[in-house]
């Protein structure tokens, strides 16, 4: 619950994960260790193999987090939307960022030093439950998008993606929901394991059929209940 004398800073807290149900008190110690960084457009907060240093909440602007393999290619894992963290292995002990965050948008976060994390661990015991939890979620997360590269469908995957995307930034409009961020097709290629050619047949047949409307970086959702049904193998799929 938001407290009238809420800083932006401790609102935004309130709605991390990591800082679920702690005092005002706690919250304030939280918040009086923070610094801010700002990037412009295309510039990173890190790079993936750098040492991991800093947790992260976004305060503005939209974030890229992607992986690069050892032959040069780039996976997209998914965008940081204000409100949300990113870098938080750095306040678990691990010694290097897996991927990169890079800004989609001038873009600006608040930033804790991983030292800082761990003391405020010691200093605040809610917060190692909390990370506990954090990490087997996304480690649940991670499982589910395992199993989808290695058994789902192409159009079943890129339905996935799109709704998750809607789940995270979407806005309702006229002509249905539309994702609320530049998204490229070959975002949405990185993002479920295929290639441009397959996600630009998968677009364009489902556009002929009114389920979705695109163009230059933008996707609109025209019948996100049609795409639950693709995204839950319930028929099969238009493009057979």
């Amino acid at each position: 619950m938001l407290n009238s004398a809420d800083t932006p800073l401790r609102a935004a807290l309130r709605h991390v994960a990591l800082f679920a149900n702690l005092s005002d008190a706690e919250l304030d110690l939280v918040a009086a260790r923070v610094r801010e960084k700002r990037i412009e457009r295309g510039a990173f907060f890190f790079h993936q193999g750098e040492p991991a240093e800093n947790f992260h909440i976004l305060k503005s602007g939209q974030v890229r987090i992607f992986q690069t393999t050892p032959e040069g290619t780039q996976v997209l894992m998914h965008f940081i939307q204000s409100g949300q963290m990113f870098g938080a292995i750095a306040a678990f002990g691990v010694k290097e960022y897996p991927a990169s965050a890079q800004g989609d948008e001038p873009s600006s976060a608040w930033v804790w030093n991983a030292n800082t994390m761990r003391e405020l661990v010691a200093e605040i015991p809610a917060l190692a439950l909390n990370a506990l939890e954090h990490t087997a979620q996304i480690i649940q997360q991670l499982q589910e998008r395992v199993r989808e590269l290695q058994t789902e469908r192409v159009e079943r995957r890129v339905a996935r993606a799109l709704l998750r995307l809607a789940r995270q930034s979407g806005k309702r409009i006229a002509e249905g929901v539309l994702i609320d961020h530049p998204l490229s097709r070959q975002d949405l290629a990185e993002m479920t394991g295929t290639n441009l050619y397959s996600v630009s047949r998968i677009l364009s047949a489902w556009e002929k059929q009114g389920l979705v409307s695109s163009g230059r970086e933008r996707i609109i959702l025209c019948v996100p209940h049609k795409l639950v049904i693709l995204a839950e193998d319930l028929v099969p799929p238009p493009n057979k």
